[in-house]
């Protein structure tokens, strides 16, 4: 049964009409200078039947990049291409928040337009590779960043904030999950400082509180949110002591009074209660993998207010009408997830054309 999905609820200032959301994925099919295209445009505006649509990860500066054909927000260029987008969102009846995400030493200095060294809490090397224009890599050691870059790199999520509102969009995500630099600092093996954004607990979640009250201050905390995702070892995480840090960073966030905390889960039910226990405000939990029954079964328990699919609105475009009709849906092509053209992209058949 879906029928939690269908009742409207709000996140922020925004009235939703149910309480499916749009995952934000990584599509790499933006220009080399970052700018999202007509073809993006498209894709989201295809997909406004969703509650709220959250877009891929979006770099902040020119080190935020870290992977081939990822849009920004710090150029008039990139602005006008997400005002685009945006555009057609609304047009279409949807809303958009757009993630803001910093990829820290997840990174390769040829994927950046600068060509510099990444950046990350300390100097440690992720394992793994990352994919360039000439293959397959490893990641390089990152250079530490330095306590007055720490506070430029707060300064400039609260400047591509500031963007994203100018370019129309109805708010924004920080992404403080999935090894990227937000989640680099909230761990304990790819921060090793002993300065006041490392060691401790309190020195830990620093990093994400002040982005968070950065972003808040500029743009409003009712367009803000953030999204978490505790043990989660993706791009070469470890967290020890999960529990601690995430309830130390949820009590620090809450009382900002964000439109939402976006919840990766991690497999771990009872970290996830006890986390939504501590969120006094709206939950949108990511249940990856789960089917959509499992997923509106976590809102009729209370665990979450929204959830958010990733595949499923991908490779459905009309996504809600088919689950309230109980049709068939079409299946991702993991071929066509990055890069390339309309194929994977805009061309998912829609349920009068399937």
């Amino acid at each position: 049964m879906t029928t939690a999905l269908w009742s409207p609820t709000a996140a922020g200032d925004l009235k939703l009409q149910h309480r499916l959301v749009m995952a934000p994925m990584t599509r790499s099919r933006a220009t080399p200078e970052g700018v999202p295209t007509e073809l993006t445009a498209t894709y989201y505006a295809q997909r406004a039947s969703l509650g709220l649509l959250v877009t891929e990860g979006t770099q902040p500066s020119p080190d935020g990049q870290g992977y081939l054909l990822t849009p920004g927000i710090h150029t008039p260029d990139q602005v006008a291409g997400w005002r685009r987008v945006s555009d057609a969102v609304h047009a279409a009846g949807g809303h958009l928040f757009l993630q803001l995400m910093h990829v820290g030493r997840i990174s390769h200095p040829t994927n950046t337009p600068h060509g510099r060294q990444p950046v990350a809490p300390s100097a440690v090397a992720p394992a793994g590779l990352m994919f360039t224009a000439s293959g397959p890599q490893p990641m390089p050691v990152p250079r530490a960043l330095s306590v007055p870059e720490i506070q430029a790199t707060v300064e400039d999520f609260r400047l591509a904030a500031a963007a994203a509102i100018e370019a129309g969009v109805d708010g924004v995500e920080i992404h403080a999950a999935n090894g990227y630099l937000v989640h680099q600092f909230l761990s304990d093996n790819a921060n090793q400082r002993t300065d006041e954004y490392g060691g401790s607990t309190t020195g830990r979640i620093r990093f994400a509180v002040e982005v968070a009250e950065a972003v808040a201050d500029q743009i409003g905390a009712a367009r803000t949110g953030i999204r978490i995702a505790p043990g989660n070892p993706f791009n070469d995480i470890a967290e020890s002591s999960a529990g601690e840090v995430y309830r130390a960073l949820l009590s620090a966030l809450a009382p900002l009074d964000l439109a939402y905390l976006h919840l990766v889960h991690g497999g771990d039910e009872a970290l996830a209660r006890a986390l939504r226990a501590a969120w006094p405000g709206t939950v949108v939990l990511n249940r990856g993998g789960a089917d959509i029954t499992t997923r509106a079964a976590d809102i009729e328990t209370g665990l979450a207010d929204l959830v958010s699919v990733g595949g499923m609105a991908l490779a459905n475009p009309d996504l809600p009408e088919r689950l309230r009709t109980g049709a068939p849906l079409n299946t991702p092509d993991r071929a066509t997830f990055y890069g390339g053209d309309h194929r994977g992209y805009t061309d998912y058949p829609r349920l009068e054309t399937s």
